[in-house]
């Protein structure tokens, strides 16, 4: 199936040269790689510009409460485990209203994969600053410089529990693809953080200021499955003229599915459930 085949044929509202076009290319283009089909994949989101992807792609979609994205892609994991589910949050709605629920599911570590769109921003209500901002960084959407630290959703999640940490960016379609394609393909919690400008609120960071900085981690032989907290943390913590992107950390740990029993039915619909669980009572 090719990329195409998941675009649902609605012109989004996204602002010109808004981070958010890459990225639903980057989801098409890993789904296809996968062999997914429409029927197979469920996204959620919350509110926010963000949470707007689940309509512009063809596949099951939940646009659920500010912050609230993630309990509900967990709930559904549980229910149907045979969907590929993907969890989408912005840097506000994800690491400000939903930081409770994100550090709860890193407890819990269900099999599926968490998409922070970042660009240091509320870009749907006028450009205030998000959780991710820099202490004293004044994008024109603010009045005075940023009053709070930043909260770094990699170390965060780490501290979380997560089993799979990575960042991408936005306009680099291919990599961003490679890495949501191995966020799915990991039994366990994954998080994507996916940098990205916001072309009409935060004039600090546009496309061209991170083009000049990322750097993939392995080019640098750095390796997620042998790295200890000391080399993560390193990486991590890197945001300035050089910003790592790819495969932080990556870890096989007991699903919440295997822990409760789930395991067995990931392939199988309800309904095939419901038959199999039926034929065993009837012997």
């Amino acid at each position: 199936m090719k990329p195409a085949a998941f675009r649902a044929g609605l012109d989004p509202d996204w602002c010109p040269g808004c981070g958010n076009y890459g990225i639903v290319a980057a989801l098409t283009r890993a789904f296809a790689e996968l062999g997914l089909t429409p029927d197979r994949v469920a996204l959620v989101s919350g509110i926010g510009c963000s949470a707007k992807t689940v309509h512009y792609l063809n596949a099951y979609g939940l646009h659920t409460l500010h912050g609230r994205g993630l309990p509900v892609a967990q709930g559904l994991k549980l229910s149907r485990p045979e969907l590929t589910v993907i969890a989408i949050a912005g840097d506000g709605d994800g690491m400000g209203i939903g930081a409770g629920h994100f550090v709860g599911a890193g407890r819990r570590n269900v099999d599926l994969t968490y998409l922070l769109f970042n660009n240091e921003v509320y870009g749907m209500t006028k450009g205030q600053a998000a959780p991710t901002l820099e202490l004293g960084a004044k994008p024109k959407g603010l009045a005075r410089p940023n009053v709070q630290a930043r909260v770094n959703p990699l170390t965060l999640a780490y501290a979380a529990g997560f089993t799979f940490i990575a960042r991408g960016f936005a306009f680099d379609t291919k990599g961003l693809a490679g890495l949501i394609a191995e966020a799915i393909r990991h039994p366990g919690l994954a998080l994507v953080e996916i940098l990205q400008p916001c072309p009409t609120y935060n004039d600090l960071h546009p496309r061209e200021w991170f083009a000049e900085r990322i750097r993939p981690l392995a080019e640098e032989g750095y390796d997620p499955e042998r790295a200890g907290p000391g080399a993560f943390l390193e990486k991590a913590e890197a945001f300035g003229d050089r910003i790592p992107v790819g495969v932080f950390w990556r870890r096989r740990l007991p699903t919440f599915e295997e822990r409760i029993g789930l395991a067995s039915g990931r392939d199988k619909s309800p309904a095939e459930r419901a038959r199999a669980l039926l034929g065993a009572a009837r012997l």
